[in-house]
């Protein structure tokens, strides 16, 4: 495995509008070369494709209508109603009936564009009835890219279920009281309180790309050992009085042989996605698991970046599993990002200054010193006096 610095170049991004463009594009270069190269009958070609582009989905709706109705319309839509929700399941929304009945009009004003007549209406009806055919046979199903748009766009992987469920389920229970654990640790283990650095205040969760996760971290780096557990966290949870919540603090060494105590953890659901890639019945082969673990880092993550219980008490590790080679490659990326969250936090902090003990001792008291502790508002009891008149002073 590998840490990732740029994660760039791995996380997949949302899918953009660029297939949109190029189809308008092409649109508009296929129009405009019919205008110039054979303009009459323009409308009459426009209108018949639309209409059979229009007419062979609402066929196929017809279809799906059917078996919703015969067989599903209880189970599925529970008696809801038949133009509320299984009409537009089924495609026969109202945005498909209104391009088709425009192209209808359209159609009639601009006339035939074939010689005959009835040819028209042979082409419109066969082309209409094949694509429902070849729409129900699966020939013109959606594409592996458009079934992905369309789940990741409603939020329908496997990876955002998970996500959702880690955060709701668990981090947002416990990060929240994961700095009163770290403190009561640190006092009750004194000789480990140097070592705790500011990024070491933090839950490290670790995403590994192949999600093949260790249950114990010293069996993949022997420079991390396990030193002890945190306080455990009971919440009422589910029926379950006092349900426990703990996390583990490692201990890991850098090249110099120095310590460095952090709380660190897999993120659990990766263990699902291995477990579903491993059972046949899944239909989940390492190809998918791979792009759901990205899926799931990249929810994750915008979740935890807009909830206010979890800021700045977490850090998200990515790790690629490219370069299995380097036996302590495990404790160079949490050390790496242990020193990352260091500096970061240390650049925010301005040191602080000494406070000035004694201002007036040696009489200088124009210019004293800053205090390292914020000014304090003073109130006072007393009835406001008036302002005194001004007093003019006369120097001979």
């Amino acid at each position: 495995m590998q840490s990732l610095k740029d994660h760039d170049t791995l996380i997949p991004r949302p899918r953009g509008t660029l297939p949109k463009v190029c189809a308008a594009a092409l649109a508009a270069v296929t129009i405009g070369g019919t205008v110039v190269l054979s303009p009459e009958r323009l409308f009459g070609w426009v209108a018949m494709v639309i209409l059979i582009l229009t007419l062979g989905p609402l066929l196929h709706g017809l279809c799906l209508l059917a078996e919703e109705m015969i067989y599903h319309s209880n189970t599925r839509y529970r008696g809801r109603g038949l133009l509320s929700h299984v009409l537009p399941a089924c495609g026969l929304g109202g945005k498909t009936l209104l391009a088709a009945g425009l192209a209808g009009i359209l159609l009639y004003l601009a006339g035939h564009p074939l010689p005959h007549k009835g040819q028209c209406w042979k082409l419109l009806f066969l082309a209409s009835v094949l694509y429902a055919l070849f729409k129900s046979l699966g020939v013109l199903g959606p594409s592996e890219v458009e079934v992905s748009d369309i789940c990741e766009g409603r939020k329908m992987n496997v990876a955002h279920g998970l996500a959702w469920s880690f955060y709701l389920g668990y981090l947002r229970l416990v990060l929240p009281r994961l700095e009163g654990s770290i403190a009561a640790f640190r006092a009750t283990h004194q000789a480990s309180s140097s070592s705790w650095g500011r990024g070491s205040r933090k839950l490290l969760i670790l995403v590994p790309l192949n999600a093949n996760i260790s249950h114990k971290l010293e069996e993949e780096d022997d420079n991390i050992c396990f030193y002890d557990n945190l306080p455990n966290s009971e919440i009422d949870r589910a029926g379950v009085r006092g349900r426990v919540y703990k996390h583990s603090v490692y201990s890991v060494l850098d090249e110099h042989g120095k310590a460095h105590e952090c709380v660190v953890e897999y993120a659990t659901p990766l263990l699902t996605l291995y477990s579903m890639s491993q059972e046949s019945s899944a239909g989940f082969g390492e190809p998918e698991r791979r792009q759901q673990v990205l899926l799931f880092y990249r929810t994750l993550q915008d979740i935890l970046e807009h909830s206010l219980e979890c800021r700045n008490r977490y850090k998200l590790i990515l790790l690629n599993d490219e370069h299995e080679d380097d036996p302590h490659f495990l404790s160079k990326a949490i050390l790496r990002h242990l020193q990352q969250q260091e500096k970061e936090e240390f650049c925010l902090t301005p040191p602080p200054h000494q406070e000035m003990a004694h201002p007036l001792a040696n009489g200088d008291w124009h210019h004293p010193e800053q205090m390292s502790r914020e000014p304090t508002l003073m109130f006072s009891l007393e009835k406001p006096q008036p302002l005194r008149d001004p007093v003019e002073n006369t120097y001979q």
